[in-house]
């Protein structure tokens, strides 16, 4: 009787380490094509970017008015633009500060922890 009940634990055991080095194999494919597919997002955005950099150049060298505009109005432009940004975020978040170490702990070195 003990055999048996042997043999059906390793048999089941079996079964779940082949299970398991399936469900790993089918991760290991999703991961590739979901980094396959995020390579292509980021060339995609890449490509869209590049494109709407050069009709902005192209427009603005097409623009005589663009070129006319001195540096005072456009730090006037920008500066305006820098305090509708700040008013679409909100407030400012404060800074998180770490705590400072004691001097007996920065003596102490076989609490030094090296990680790569």
């Amino acid at each position: 009787m003990l055999t048996v009940l042997f043999v059906l634990s390793y048999g089941l055991m079996t079964m779940l380490i082949v299970e398991q080095g399936a469900t790993i194999e089918s991760q290991r494919v999703l991961i590739r094509e979901l980094f396959r597919d995020s390579s292509e997002l980021s060339a995609v955005k890449g490509k869209a970017v590049v494109d709407k950099n050069a009709a902005d150049a192209k427009r603005r060298a097409q623009s005589p008015s663009a070129n006319a505009q001195s540096p005072s109005q456009d730090a006037a432009n920008q500066s305006a633009a820098n305090q509708a940004a700040q008013q679409h975020r909100g407030p400012k978040k404060q800074q998180w500060t770490a705590p400072t170490r004691p001097a007996a702990d920065l003596a102490d070195e076989r609490r030094t922890l090296i990680t790569i």
